[in-house]
């Protein structure tokens, strides 16, 4: 009775996830320490919808035979998993030392004035979300600005809206 229980549970998960990350989850078990694959299986399952959604995570939990609290411990331990969808580009700004100090904090501010939302925030059509970034190594460009894989160096806020017109931004009228 467990066993059926257990292969309708793996039937739903299975239901879940591109065939492409259960056949790596398969390849996992396959091997000596599966759990050791936890990170690499959740960044798959990032990489294909773009974030980690419950359903994602409840899914990987049952595939992998690992407490959902474990699961869902790993990814929020680590930075680099989002849990809501994000924008289809992601503007990142750069709050190292070198940036904040440049100015980083202004840029941001009119990042989040003109999209209208916050850090970690998508906009409601779905075509921006804002991240910040410890540092990314480019200390002599401060301030940075990141739109997909773009660099932007040396940004003013009053640059802002022209890079974010690149990528289809147009300024919300203001309303009477």
């Amino acid at each position: 009775m467990k066993s059926i229980l257990l292969q309708k549970e793996k039937d739903k998960a299975k239901a879940v996830l591109p065939a492409t990350v259960i056949q790596y989850i398969e390849d996992c078990a396959a091997k000596s320490n599966p759990n050791s694959h936890l990170i690499s299986v959740l960044h798959k399952v990032q990489d294909h919808f773009g974030y980690l959604g419950r359903e994602h995570m409840d899914a990987v939990s049952v595939l992998m035979q690992i407490p959902s609290a474990k699961v869902t411990g790993v990814a929020s331990f680590y930075h680099y998993f989002n849990f809501s969808p994000r924008g289809k580009h992601r503007v990142s700004l750069c709050m190292g030392t070198a940036c904040f100090v440049k100015g980083a904090g202004h840029v941001l501010d009119k990042i989040k004035e003109l999209l209208g939302i916050d850090v970690g925030q998508t906009t409601e059509d779905a075509q921006f979300s804002i991240d910040v970034a410890r540092c990314v190594g480019a200390c002599a460009l401060a301030p940075v600005m990141i739109v997909d894989e773009k660099v932007y160096a040396q940004v003013k806020p009053d640059q802002v809206g022209k890079i974010l017109s690149e990528y289809g931004y147009t300024p919300k009228k203001a309303k009477k």
